[in-house]
């Protein structure tokens, strides 16, 4: 799949702000600081189009990027914060529950992971709470090449075991730096666009 244009994000806190063009729409989910932003900028092939920061917490709406006029990658704020109050956690956790139950045309859950250490509490709730509602997700573990080629099979055996992956379940290791992954989660995208 070729990134023709992104369109600045449509920003939302509530349902009546998404966007209703019916485009299918693909989730990021993660935790604060894992990478989001770094995901969505190597995704679309533009530097600093998603705001990176040093510092967690700093996406506090929806933010729907237009990609190709076809569909949304939707960028929500990260959990597992300690910087903001647990009044603002609670309203973003809030926030992300009633965009899962309400969007129809979400059609894949992107979940984030920091392949450098062992899935967070937070991130296996996360899993837990996306197959409650049978949405299909894809783990996708970024800083993949943070790690040594030595270590690696301890680290995909660390993150299977972690969210207790069955052996047709996998996930994609991911480099900002060296693009790995962009093909497959750009193959997954494309083999779920219904238009």
């Amino acid at each position: 799949m070729q990134i023709d244009n992104v369109k600045e994000p449509i920003i939302a806190i509530r349902i009546s702000q998404y966007p209703t063009d019916n485009l299918d729409e693909f989730l990021l989910l993660g935790r604060s600081n894992v990478g989001k932003s770094s995901f969505i900028n190597t995704l679309i092939e533009r530097k600093n189009f998603a705001r990176t920061s040093s510092k967690p917490g700093k996406t506090q709406t929806l933010n729907f990027y237009l990609v190709n006029d076809k569909f949304y990658l939707v960028d929500v704020p990260g959990y597992g914060f300690a910087s903001v109050s647990k009044d603002t956690q609670k309203k973003f956790g809030l926030m992300i529950e009633d965009y899962l139950k309400t969007r129809e045309n979400l059609r894949n859950v992107f979940l984030l992971v920091d392949y450098r250490h062992k899935p967070t509490e937070d991130d296996i709730l996360m899993y837990n709470f996306l197959k409650y509602y049978n949405l299909n997700i894809t783990i996708v573990a970024t800083k993949y090449d943070k790690i040594t080629k030595n270590n690696r099979a301890k680290q995909d055996k660390l993150i299977r075991n972690a969210f207790d992956l069955k052996e047709d379940e996998t996930f994609i290791p991911w480099s900002t730096i060296t693009k790995k992954g962009r093909n497959e989660v750009l193959a997954i995208i494309n083999n779920n666009l219904t238009k």
